[in-house]
């Protein structure tokens, strides 16, 4: 099994909403009735029911580990819209025979708690659609990337995009060098398949590379769960952007590669990175889904840094 794949998925079943502080306290209602009458009192307890939710699942990493090692590619993606909760009881279900009478009781009635919030959240989103726009405060699936070897350095020097030579989905030989050569700025953003932030933005990612390939750029993708080659991962990938109309390209590589290991220490998804013709990192990365404006802002500076860079 990936390895990686084993990380990413247990970082996102942990912390897959947002970071949470250690101590939580039960959720208040503001009006009198139990409900929120207001969007400040919506908002305190929506943010109240995401560390509940996040709270419980840090209290059994360790099940929720052999949860996800257990369940390996049989595990489906989570459909947009779908309730987190009942994608992890029927995860927990599907491998109930790697548990104990005891863990498994314990895994059900936790998902079922996390199912329970998870509806309580979506009945606060219908009524006051705003708090849905910034589900988590960086747009990710995941803790934030801060690795030395995937962060560049701050002191004014620039950090090569590691070098590969791998292929694109479709079989074809993609190599680094001539792939930055050839484009003013590149955009790397890396994802997998079964991240809900990850695919609720290929839609954007593919008409920012149409954007890109007017002034001489392009965005690939590199789905993470495809390193090595992984056919089945790749008929995956290649089914989810279909699905959502994304037409750029999307490369792999060797997982014991430089480029594989800068992948192995990335722990937020999506996350994107900015590349110009020398190969060089433009910035920071940008961690989390540009469908926030944020990320988006933060994106576009870049690439404009980046062409700018290229046309002097």
């Amino acid at each position: 099994m990936n390895a990686k794949k084993i990380i990413t998925l247990l970082l996102a079943a942990v912390l897959v909403l947002s970071l949470a502080a250690c101590g939580t306290k039960p959720a208040e209602n503001g009006g009198g009735d139990g409900e929120p009458q207001t969007l400040e009192e919506a908002k305190t307890l929506y943010d109240q029911l995401v560390a509940q939710e996040n709270a419980i699942q840090a209290e059994n990493t360790e099940l929720w580990e052999k949860v996800f090692l257990s369940a390996d590619k049989g595990m489906g993606m989570m459909e947009d819209g779908k309730n987190y909760g009942e994608f992890l009881l029927s995860t927990i279900e599907a491998a109930k025979e790697q548990f104990t009478d005891e863990e498994y009781e314990l895994l059900k009635e936790k998902a079922t708690e996390i199912k329970n919030i998870e509806d309580r959240l979506a009945a606060l989103e219908e009524k006051f659609p705003s708090l849905s726009e910034t589900p988590a405060e960086d747009g990710s699936m995941s803790v934030p990337a801060g690795s030395d070897k995937t962060t560049p350095p701050d002191d004014g020097s620039m950090q090569k995009f590691p070098a590969f030579e791998g292929k694109d989905l479709d079989g074809n030989t993609v190599k680094s060098s001539e792939l930055f050569a050839k484009n003013a700025v590149t955009v790397v953003n890396f994802w997998f398949t079964t991240c809900n932030p990850c695919v609720g933005e290929l839609s954007e990612l593919d008409a920012l590379n149409k954007e890109l390939a007017e002034k001489g750029g392009a965005l690939i993708g590199v789905n993470t769960f495809t390193l090595d080659g992984d056919e089945t991962a790749i008929s995956e990938a290649k089914d989810v952007l279909a699905k959502k109309g994304a037409t750029y390209q999307n490369v792999y590589f060797a997982s014991n590669g430089e480029a594989g290991k800068f992948t192995t220490n990335i722990f937020a998804y999506p996350t994107t990175y900015v590349v110009d013709r020398n190969g060089n990192i433009v910035g920071d990365p940008i961690v989390g889904a540009i469908t926030e404006k944020k990320q988006a802002e933060a994106l576009q500076a870049q690439i404009d840094k980046a062409l700018a860079a290229d046309i002097g």
